[in-house]
């Protein structure tokens, strides 16, 4: 009885702190429901103008930029601000060695110097509305798990035409709480999205990779876009006689900073977290996936950065190959101390155990949730684990993906009908795009570093045949694997690759390519063996989290349960906090100037200030941007964000953007997973910063007339 009482303790506090902490990723048009706990905060807005489908709200200035950032329009013009991070691969496709924008920056002094962003789209959100019921009509209690996804998937079809019906919207119904609750997103996508300006990137990347997901930070994460609008101001293919959008919002300008405990808002898109999992699932990642995809990540990394550090041409090639790979690799790291910190494992299996004994005395429908997950789990575990080497090995090798995405092409003409000139056509711009940004020697040593790693740690019963095979083949030597492969294939060079897409044989050809037939082998095992079986493995866990989602609810009747991210558009609310992440160490909330002359040091990349800033800082030429004799740089608040909320805004109590943000702490980046009000810090670029540096180095003050600043 005491262990029980004992349990029921430790759940009592952890509600209890669920209910103070600053987390939680709402709903919009539910804002309603936490109103009154933002204004207690300082928050002088109410539901309507965060949220509204009768008048333009603070939604109405927010996208969804690219499909994985977000950003904010700051001007009657449609002035785009986000990160440099999320503009960074279009900023590198406009760079050259002739044109380097990444490392001296870029700004149009006019409209006519934007540069178009072929396949870059922003998209509003029109408005959300809980469909649960027309979702969940015609399924009925008891029905086969198939058949209510069948009905599932009709309704969502039906209900998505509908709300497109007359209109050039697009529609989506998304699945909340693990399909206990469904909501309905109608958004308006605009493709005529340009490049206005961007900061050098040790300006918009200072720090780089060392600096990433810590604290204190003093980058300038922050590019410039616009969007153009055909005539009526509706979204429109790109053309010269395109003119500026006209937004229903646009964010004013706070230029008073923050201060610690002011109250802070981010509106964006988070991407996905997974708060409410069993501790099997927790397990897996902290005791193996994420050990794992680090040492790969490493491997990758310290292939790419010698190789960049010998040629301009290729840093430039693979500068945001570089920096995606490295994003989830320092964030994992810090993801597995967190969960070690916390015993987030040993905290769900607390949790876990006085969830049976409640529903064993309340409802018992529930009571066999935590061993069925269990059991679930333990059959995927060496699934997943082969698919995680699947996604952070094989498709890793860039000439094998590229054979992958060639094959997709040519099966075209049987699926599909289309002829061989439109399969050649497709294939000749794909090529042209991969050798733009390809260094064999790269992705050669890669591919040996890989294969060693996979052989060696890969589950063994669910490795590749073909891969043994050719090992054995090449004398257990995977060097002379690659030699053969790399001078072989069609592929392994772009003049080869040329002079074979213009012979009239070149589809014949294509099916007894070395790099053709490892891709086919490799993908056919992984679609059979391990694909196949992770998605039915899943399936069986998703139908028990919905039971389980629903008996967590309740099991606590008290708890306010916010859903899980899914790259839909969330509101968090927080307040400018420092924190404290060792014995007798406290950071502070700001940075500012002086933090990156602190830094400086010309021989390293990652902190080599720009000359034109040291200049700046010498002569303390700040302008308007003085503040105490420097310029803040970066805040940190106590908001929950996640992957996604990259470029969001971060709003004061009147709803005026304070700043962008771009980054987590890295003591926190398990929040996906176990929010810790102590450690998790969303990190933001000052509002001020952006605008100091638009004004004082790049010197395109224009831009700043175009925006409205708060008295």
């Amino acid at each position: 009885m005491m262990k029980k009482l004992l349990i029921f303790g430790w759940l009592f506090t952890l509600s209890f702190s669920h209910l103070i902490a600053d987390e939680g990723m709402w709903l919009p048009m539910l804002i309603s429901q936490r109103i009154s706990d933002m204004q207690k905060n300082g928050f002088k807005l109410t539901a309507e103008d965060v949220y509204s489908i009768n008048r333009a709200s603070l939604k109405d200035a927010i996208v969804h930029f690219g499909g994985g950032c977000t950003g904010e329009v700051i001007s009657k013009d449609g002035l785009l601000i986000t990160n440099h991070h999320c503009g960074y691969g279009q900023i590198q496709s406009h760079s050259s060695v002739a044109h380097d924008y990444l490392t001296d920056g870029f700004w149009a002094m006019n409209r006519d110097e934007e540069l178009p962003n072929k396949g870059l789209s922003v998209r509003f959100l029109v408005r959300m509305e809980d469909v649960t019921d027309e979702i969940l009509r015609d399924v009925q209690e008891g029905m086969e798990e198939r058949e209510r996804q069948r009905v599932i998937r009709l309704n969502q079809t039906a209900v998505q035409e509908r709300a497109k019906e007359g209109t050039h919207y697009e529609a989506r119904v998304e699945s909340l709480y693990y399909g206990n609750q469904y909501f309905l997103f109608v958004y308006e996508t605009f493709t005529d999205v340009r490049l206005v300006g961007a900061p050098p990137s040790a300006i918009g990347k200072f720090g780089g990779d060392t600096d990433n997901w810590m604290w204190p930070r003093h980058t300038g994460d922050f590019s410039l876009f616009r969007i153009y609008a055909g005539p009526d101001n509706k979204p429109a293919s790109y053309s010269p006689q395109n003119v500026p959008y006209s937004p229903k919002k646009f964010f004013t300008i706070s230029l008073k900073g923050v201060k610690e405990n002011d109250f802070t808002m981010v509106y964006g898109y988070p991407g996905r977290t997974q708060e409410y999992i069993h501790s099997a699932a927790i397990r897996y990642i902290q005791d193996y996936s994420n050990p794992h995809k680090i040492r790969l990540r490493t491997l990758r990394l310290d292939i790419m950065n010698a190789e960049m550090a010998k040629s301009s041409e290729v840093r430039i090639q693979y500068a945001s190959k570089n920096a995606s790979v490295a994003n989830s690799w320092k964030k994992w790291q810090g993801e597995l101390k967190g969960l070690i910190r916390l015993g987030t494992v040993q905290q769900k299996q607390a949790f876990e155990l006085a969830f049976v004994a409640w529903s064993l005395e309340n409802s018992p429908e529930y009571s066999s949730l935590i061993s069925d997950l269990q059991e679930l789990y333990d059959q995927l575990e060496p699934f997943a684990a082969a698919a995680d080497w699947h996604n952070e090995a094989l498709v890793c090798i860039e000439m094998i993906r590229l054979a992958g995405q060639l094959t997709r092409i040519m099966e075209r003409e049987e699926k599909e009908g289309l002829s061989v000139e439109k399969i050649r056509e497709l294939s000749i711009e794909l090529l042209n795009t991969f050798y733009k940004d390809w260094a064999p020697s790269i992705d050669k040593s890669s591919f040996v570093a890989l294969m060693k790693e996979y052989l060696q740690y890969a589950p063994k019963a669910l490795q590749v045949p073909i891969i043994a095979s050719q090992i054995e083949m090449f004398g257990f030597s995977i060097e002379k694997w690659a030699d053969e492969l790399f001078s072989n294939s069609i592929i392994a060079c772009s003049t080869s690759a040329f002079d074979w897409i213009y012979r009239d044989d070149f589809m014949e050809l294509w099916w007894n390519d070395p790099s053709q037939q490892l891709t086919q082998a490799y993908l056919d095992h992984y679609n059979k063996a391990i694909f196949k079986r992770v998605t039915e493995l899943n399936s069986s866990i998703e139908l028990l989290n919905r039971n389980y989602m629903r008996g967590q609810m309740a099991f606590q009747k008290d708890r306010v349960f916010y859903p899980d991210a899914n790259s839909t558009l969330r509101v968090a609310y927080g307040k400018v906090m420092g924190y404290k992440p060792l014995d007798a160490v406290y950071y502070e909330a700001i940075s500012t100037l002086d933090g990156i002359m602190e830094k400086d040091r010309p021989e390293v990349l990652d902190y080599d200030v720009p000359q034109k800033l040291r200049d700046i800082y010498n002569t303390k030429d700040y302008g308007r941007w003085n503040v105490n004799g420097t310029v803040p740089v970066c805040f940190i608040a106590s908001n929950h964000t996640s992957g996604g909320n990259s470029g969001s805004p971060i709003l004061n109590a009147s709803g005026e953007l304070l700043g962008l943000n771009f980054d987590r702490v890295w003591e926190g980046t398990m929040s996906d997973l176990a929010f810790d009000p102590d450690m998790c810090r969303n990190i933001s670029v000052d509002i001020r910063y952006v605008l100091f540096v638009i004004d004082k180095v790049a010197q395109a003050g224009y831009l700043l007339d175009e925006m409205v600043f708060a008295d």
